[in-house]
């Protein structure tokens, strides 16, 4: 294939996303393929001359779509949304058409002061003050390792990178125990460890942070010769959408002098909408915050926002400059590949900016606050059913349930099998959690195309096949 033939398949292309996005109600949410058939499918080993661009896309259809389970499907209720709207999706295709490596200013000026005006309109979106600075990265993931990184760094010193931790105090981190586990992976890699990673109770309906716990944990581990380096908090954690009191988690770090992040790479989106800012109020005073305007947004993933209230510690602890990636002869610009774990960086912003511009912030207001309604009303009529439990209410958009089942079936058991035969079925989609010790099923709405006819049929399949 050559770029003479690039527009005759790039119209395919599009026609064939176009019917794909208007036929997903027709197709089962999750995969239907058994473990190993996809690979079965392909040949052992690589061809020695190449095919057509036809043969290519038939066998796309028939060997990789079977096994694609449909994150862009109106009842996707699982885990959280992974949203790509037209208009981003349109982004990345110019993006992976000119292809630029954002790495430094000089290599994509354009892809730096994009970046850094809309990390400036998101952090006005969501109601942050203008102190913080921002940078989109991959993931929230990664977001979290560069804030466990710099308080880890702050706490040593910024000793750490250069002598390593041999011989170094121990740390400490402070979490709760409804974050997600990308704070685990975090101090693995930070070389923190897990043991160091300690974990404070959770108390009341948001299921945040016991605050007199946490002060108490810190001391303790002060007077054991630990060095308290930081604490990470949480807004709408993964299994429950549990929420820390960030303004009391801020007057004990500041108490104590330690690095804080919010963990907000769900809810964070919601904060568009002045009315859901309380859940996370105290946020403004954190060192560093993350949302994924990937999740519900609508920006196609991969992108993450990851605010500073101090930039400077933040590249304190990443950057390298080697000669050949000094930009000379330009004072004031940024590199963000400063500000990340990786070296390499894509044109994330430009999505941000066709989505921004697409559907305005009260578009997009009007979504969030949609999905949060339909929520509520689903978890009233699921509570109002007999043989149904709400486990937690929602919060946002995010609510647990069980289903009650015979006297002398297991309740784990009964519940497993049900999410199990809901995602065998195909016409939703959801995944289950553990509260307390025993299993509940989530439920979110978040995909983009959602309708109310759509929380509606999932309230209706729930019942059928929990009965059934």
């Amino acid at each position: 294939m050559n770029w003479d033939d690039f527009p005759k398949w790039g119209q395919k292309v599009s026609d064939w996303a176009a019917r794909y996005h208007a036929t997903l109600r027709d197709r089962p949410v999750r995969a239907q393929t058994k473990p190993g058939q996809i690979s079965a499918a392909l040949p052992a080993a690589p061809p020695e001359t190449g095919d057509g661009m036809d043969q290519i896309l038939k066998d796309f259809e028939t060997i990789v779509m079977p096994g694609i389970t449909h994150w862009q499907h109106p009842r996707f209720f699982a885990y959280f949304p992974a949203n790509a709207t037209p208009p981003s999706v349109l982004a990345e295709f110019l993006v992976s058409a000119i292809a630029p490596q954002c790495m430094l200013w000089q290599t994509s000026p354009a892809a730096t002061e994009v970046e850094t005006r809309m990390m400036d309109w998101l952090r006005q979106s969501i109601g942050l003050p203008s102190d913080f600075e921002g940078v989109i990265q991959d993931s929230a993931s990664s977001a979290t390792l560069a804030a466990v990184l710099t308080m880890r760094e702050r706490a040593l010193n910024w000793q750490g990178n250069a002598h390593g931790l041999t011989g170094a105090p121990r740390l400490r981190v402070y979490c709760s125990s409804e974050v997600h586990t990308s704070i685990d992976r975090a101090i693995w890699i930070s070389g923190i460890g897990q043991d160091n990673l300690v974990r404070i109770p959770t108390t009341g309906p948001l299921r945040g942070m016991d605050t007199g716990k946490l002060e108490a944990t810190i001391l303790a581990d002060q007077k054991a010769g630990y060095l308290p380096a930081g604490i990470i908090a949480c807004t709408g954690g993964t299994s429950t959408g549990a929420c820390d009191d960030i303004t009391g988690v801020m007057d004990i770090a500041e108490r104590y002098g330690l690095y804080t992040h919010v963990d907000a790479a769900w809810a964070g989106a919601a904060m568009i909408c002045p009315e859901f800012r309380a859940l996370w109020q105290g946020a403004q005073r954190a060192d560093s915050l993350v949302f994924n305007p990937h999740k519900w947004m609508g920006a196609q993933f991969d992108c993450s926002a990851h605010f500073l209230r101090d930039a400077s510690s933040l590249v304190k602890t990443l950057a390298i400059q080697p000669e050949y990636l000094k930009t000379h002869g330009q004072d004031g610009v940024i590199n963000y590949s400063e500000w990340s774990v990786p070296l390499g960086r894509r044109f994330r912003a430009l999505k941000l900016w066709f989505l921004i511009r697409s559907y305005g912030l009260e578009g997009l207001r009007a979504r969030i606050r949609n999905h949060v309604s339909w929520a509520q009303e689903m978890a009233q009529r699921l509570g109002a059913e007999p043989d149904f439990q709400i486990v937690t209410d929602p919060v946002l958009a995010l609510f647990t349930f069980r289903h009650l089942p015979n006297e002398g079936s297991d309740p784990d058991a009964a519940n497993l099998s049900l999410v199990e035969r809901i995602n065998d079925d195909g016409r939703i989609y959801l995944t289950q959690t553990r509260i307390d010790g025993h299993v509940a099923i989530r439920f979110q709405v978040g995909q983009f195309e959602t309708t109310k006819a759509d929380v509606d049929q999932a309230f209706a399949v729930i019942c059928e096949l929990a009965r059934k």
